[in-house]
């Protein structure tokens, strides 16, 4: 699996390239100090100052670095497929082996750090259904009451949980067009994005 980088991920990486191995080097610990704990503005500034640039440009590399780091370690990208990522970066043979080795010592400590900032809700585990419907009572002797009975099983750090729900159709078709609506926006750029950044 490649990695596909949005253009202004690119753009952020390419500042890379300007600069000498060494600094790249620098680069590197610093982008593993922020997936460790955080930004550190000063450490920005102290290397702009060196490398007589912005201090924003020092941020996007380092940022642009990490976060090309976190989806590698995420998705467990292979050896190869981690230099086939970055190759439409354009970066020297030193840089991509220098990235590469960056990447194999540190995703393991990657995926752990991604694992514990990750939040662990219940999640799915099955549902069973029925539809009961009510044709007569003794009062009303024509009647058509449908309702959905749904036992919704749920998982927890491996505890099992059941909840047990109940609805009529009107609703139940309301709810769907609600999650439909979600799941529509969540393909949205916009939504994208914000995913992107929270994991």
């Amino acid at each position: 699996m490649l990695l596909v980088l949005a253009d202004e991920h690119k753009e952020h990486l390419g500042f890379l390239n300007e600069v000498d191995v060494e600094v790249v080097r620098e680069f590197c610990r610093i982008a593993m100090e922020f997936i460790r704990s955080g930004p550190n503005p000063k450490l920005y500034q102290s290397a702009a100052q060196k490398l007589s640039v912005a201090s924003e440009t020092v941020q996007n590399g380092v940022e642009g670095l990490m976060f090309l780091l976190t989806e590698a370690a995420r998705y467990m990208i292979s050896e190869i497929d981690f230099q086939d990522s970055i190759m439409t970066l354009g970066f020297s043979e030193d840089l991509r082996s220098l990235l590469l080795q960056l990447y194999l010592d540190n995703r393991t400590e990657i995926r752990t750090i991604l694992s514990e900032m990750s939040m662990d809700l219940p999640h799915y585990h099955n549902l069973e259904w029925r539809m009961e419907v009510t044709v007569a009572s003794r009062t009303l002797r024509h009647q058509v009451t449908p309702r959905l009975m749904m036992k919704l099983h749920t998982q927890d750090s491996g505890e099992k949980d059941v909840q047990v729900l109940q609805t009529d159709p009107v609703n139940l078709l309301h709810m769907t067009r609600v999650l439909e609506g979600a799941l529509v926006e969540m393909k949205s750029t916009h939504c994208r994005r914000i995913v992107r950044n929270i994991k």
